[in-house]
């Protein structure tokens, strides 16, 4: 079992689950290994998404060759030297984060797609949309370029 919350080792007790019958439930928060490298993320994401994963990774390596990849806040980031886009793998979709201002640029294009003000999420049931991820991720690029400043964001 894995908790969200406490420390390790910390044990706590649930007085409404009762079983064997008659005892408290006790459960014991456990260290858990965090993935410290991309390969690990994806191997530790719903086997489902993986494929998408793979290539979503793929895609955006291709249209930003000189960028770091790092796992920072537990996502996988590209940085250049500041923050280019990431991305995070859920239970049955992933989300692309290029800026909200990206996103604000291809409002149009992305018209058929599950959006927040942050995050393109496409569901692991769903195609790839490869060719929108390419142009959004390739106008990050070019605008982290032209910019001018040392913010990380």
């Amino acid at each position: 079992i894995q908790l969200s919350y406490g420390r390790i080792g910390d044990v706590y007790c649930s007085p409404t689950a009762r079983w064997p019958k008659g005892k408290h439930t006790y459960i014991i928060a456990m260290a858990t290994k965090r993935p410290a490298t991309v390969a690990e993320y994806i191997k530790a994401a719903p086997a489902a998404g993986q494929p998408h994963l793979r290539r979503l990774q793929a895609l955006l390596e291709a249209a930003a060759p000189k960028a770091t990849v790092a796992i920072k806040w537990g996502n996988p980031f590209f940085i250049e030297p500041r923050f280019l886009f990431a991305w995070s793998a859920h239970k049955a979709h992933l989300s692309f984060a290029p800026t909200a201002e990206a996103l604000e640029h291809f409002r149009k294009d992305l018209a058929g797609y599950d959006t927040t003000r942050h995050f393109l999420k496409i569901r692991y049931d769903q195609p790839l949309p490869e060719a929108l991820i390419r142009k959004i991720a390739k106008h990050r690029v070019r605008l982290l370029r032209e910019r001018k400043g040392e913010s990380f964001w």
